[in-house]
């Protein structure tokens, strides 16, 4: 009995030790409010005349209606909380009742294991246990009652405890000791829930209904068999769901709606997983209209949408939708998009309300946003694309459209959440192209379904842009510069998957060349829409780094092997000519781009510019030549090496010209010091290597070809700078007597 003795005491110890804790509370507020009236006292007399937020009644005055041109009244939306301020009452809570609720559970602990120690002593039989566990459950909730006037959230969470005891002990009387059947230990379970229900609403606890219902909800698991009898199930949760919402409306309890919601959700899904069948598409609308009134209550009744009620409207929509279909596609039927259409009809309904009305605030914009969804999710049905990847997509685009509209960032932070499964689920969805021979151009469900990812992305990107600032004037979000940077390489991927997809059976080289090519005009596009895409300019210069990386990775590496393959008959000649539409993005890049953005502020980007450009030109008349005088592989090593022996120093040499001159009219030195240097580098490459492989008629072209070029080249700079320097002393002169006259 000593253990006995030592729970009393330590249950002795906790009252004593809470009440203290009660005190001490209340010390520490009469404190706090003598020092306010002490404030208040050393004032001054304008202050100590206003009164305290407590003291007077604010009436705010009713907004103005903005009516525009076509007469549609804005009105204006209430201020709305910080995102903090809705989980602020949740640590309150916890903060000032954690110990009561450790005490509670510690308690119950004690108890069972006294219980537990009693029983293996063979102190009392098995109905004695039972019955030990009824009193003692309603001893607590006894306790509880008399504690509630002094201490209303301790008191609410004694009577909880209780009622965990007691719903402890029907399920071990059902389950260890058989002393009831499970229809009566269901219906002990019914009459526990209904009673703490009953208290809750007379103690106006919220707290109290919260364990009511989580007891209300586990009570089926408690008592089950192992033998699954949905029907029975989801009418006692459907009794259970309208009773939670008769109490919802009666209190004003938000998280009364939401217990409700997880739990059913959670018995719908593990229901729909283990044994679909047609009978559970009924409660899955019955529980859709709960919801659905749950979350509507206050928009009915003052016209506006929380946080909370915003929430519970998308998830209802979406995790109905997906359970649905899922039935629906594991029964082997037809997908259905009709209800994802009765859905949009539904909150098409309210839609037009609110647009009867001339609101168009953010009850407009939620039910805008859900019948767009929900219609974007039929239209996905239909063209059969992967259920997850297209409901999740659509989804995280409608949690940023509330964000935008509402300003409540708990959507914004979900996003942040849903994105990345958006983009796991999109990759899972690209995996189907392996493997798979028999896709259709664009109409198979990998690309639909990447389309819809794609029309998500982009929509996501527009709502996170901050049109009110330039973008070099943006702060630098690291979430959103990195979902701006995946977006865009999905979007990448997605097209570059299609294409090599459908030419895969085409040599290595050919698809190579094709994916270099759309790499580098999906670079251009990304630099051709820079300004309506917001792309910041230090983004702009790395686009541009890669663009010319790509462009010379495909004239030095995939054209030589193209090349090749043609020679060897395996490709068609007219292939060759693809590779010639880089030059497009590169030619518009170099003379319209770059002249206006920040490229050039590094002297090394003269050189990299130059240095791309010196190699396609090459690259380019060497693969044209090899290919217009050969006719096999054979003969295009001997041509190869006539190339870069008798043309390449000539193509070199008008190359540093065109360098120089430039670089003297454009008064750019990094252009002139390019143009030397390839001179020298085509001098060395002359005389060290290409001198000895020419025979004499070759040698004594190159040399007078070269020197001819050389010739005019350096008649040129001379003439040029002669003209510069008339320039600037014509300049000079006027200049002074311009002042003379003066």
């Amino acid at each position: 009995m000593s253990e006995f003795v030592v729970v009393i005491i330590l249950i002795i110890i906790f009252i004593i030790f809470n009440n203290l804790n009660t005190k001490i509370r209340k010390l520490e507020k009469e404190i706090s409010d003598l020092n306010y009236k002490i404030g208040k006292g050393t004032a001054s007399p304008e202050v100590t005349q206003k009164k305290t937020p407590s003291e007077e009644t604010v009436i705010s005055p009713i907004p103005p209606q903005q009516v525009d041109h076509e007469g549609a009244k804005h009105i204006e939306e209430p201020p709305t909380p910080p995102g903090k301020d809705w989980l602020a009452p949740v640590f309150d809570f916890l903060k000032q009742n954690a110990l009561t609720v450790i005490g509670i559970f510690t308690l119950v602990l004690g108890i069972g294991y006294f219980v537990k120690y009693a029983i293996d002593k063979n102190w009392i039989g098995e109905a004695a246990r039972a019955g030990i566990g009824f009193c003692t459950g309603a001893g607590i909730i006894m306790t509880g009652h008399f504690l509630r006037k002094n201490y209303k959230a301790f008191s609410s969470i004694i009577t909880g405890g209780g009622i965990a005891v007691l719903y402890f002990t029907a399920t071990i009387a059902f389950r260890e000791y058989h002393l009831f059947t499970q229809n009566t230990a269901f219906a002990i379970t019914i009459l526990i829930t209904a009673a703490s229900i009953i208290l809750s609403y007379y103690y106006k606890s919220e707290v109290l209904i919260i364990f009511s219902l989580i007891g209300g909800f586990a009570a089926p698991l408690m008592i089950s068999t192992g033998q699954s009898n949905y029907l029975f199930l989801f009418i006692y949760l459907t009794l259970l769901n309208t009773g939670m919402l008769v109490a919802s409306f009666l209190q004003h309890w938000k998280s009364v709606g939401w217990t409700a919601y997880i739990f059913t959700t959670g018995y719908l899904f593990s229901w729909t997983h283990e044994s679909p069948e047609l009978l559970s598409i009924t409660f899955y609308l019955i529980s859709y209209v709960v919801f659905y009134i749950f979350a509507l209550h206050d928009y009915f009744r003052k016209n506006i949408l929380s946080t909370s009620d915003i929430a519970i409207l998308a998830l209802a929509n979406f995790s109905s939708v997906l359970g649905l279909i899922y039935i629906f596609k594991t029964l082997g039927y037809e997908t259905p998009i009709i209800f994802p259409l009765i859905f949009a009809a539904a909150n098409s309904i309210l839609l037009f309300r609110e647009y009867a009305q001339k609101n168009f605030g953010i009850a407009y914009s939620v039910f805008a946003g859900l019948v767009t969804s929900l219609i974007t999710i039929a239209v996905a049905i239909q063209f059969k694309t992967h259920l997850i990847t297209s409901i999740w997509a659509i989804e995280s685009t409608l949690l940023l459209f509330i964000w935008k509209k509402t300003g409540h960032k708990i959507f914004k932070t979900f996003f942040y959440i849903l994105f990345p499964l958006v983009m796991i689920a999109q990759m899972i969805t690209w995996t189907e192209y392996f493997g798979t021979k028999d896709f259709n151009i664009i109409f198979n469900p990998p690309f639909i379904t990447s389309s819809f990812t794609i029309i998500s992305i982009m929509i996501n990107l527009y709502l996170l842009r901050d049109e009110t600032k330039e973008p070099e004037e943006k702060d630098n979000n690291f979430f959103e510069d990195l979902i701006t940077v995946i977006s865009y390489g999905a979007i990448y991927i997605t097209f570059l998957l299609e294409i090599t997809y459908h030419i895969s059976e085409m040599h290595w080289s050919a698809v190579t060349t094709a994916g270099l090519l759309f790499s580098i005009c999906y670079v251009f596009i990304l630099l051709l829409f820079r300004k309506p895409l917001g792309i910041r300019n230090d983004i702009q210069n790395m686009l541009i780094y890669l663009l010319l990386l790509l462009a010379v990775l495909t004239i030095s590496v995939s054209t030589p092997a193209v090349v090749t393959v043609i020679l060897s008959k395996k490709l068609y000649s007219g292939f060759y000519l693809l590779h010639l539409l880089q030059w497009i993005p590169f030619i518009y890049v170099y003379s319209k781009i770059i002249p206006s953005s920040e490229f050039h502020k590094r002297q090394i980007s003269y050189w990299i510019l130059s240095l791309a450009l010196i190699v396609l030109v090459s690259c380019e008349l060497h693969h044209s030549y090899v290919l217009l005088i050969s006719n096999d592989i054979t003969k295009s090593y001997e041509a190869n090496k006539h190339f870069n022996i008798l043309y390449l120093p000539v193509i070199w040499t008008i190359l540093a010209s065109i360098f120089i001159y430039t670089g003297l009219k454009r008064n750019i030195r990094e252009y002139n010091k390019i143009g030397f240097a390839l001179v020298g580098l085509m001098v060395l490459k002359l005389y060290g290597y290409d001198v000895w492989q020419m025979d004499n008629i070759s040698r004594i072209s190159a040399f007078i070809a070269l020197g001819v070029i050389l010739l005019i080249s350096s008649f040129a700079f001379q003439r040029l700078k002669n003209i510069i320097r008339n320039m600037v002393d014509k300049k000079d002169s006027n200049d002074e007597n311009e002042e003379a006259a003066d």
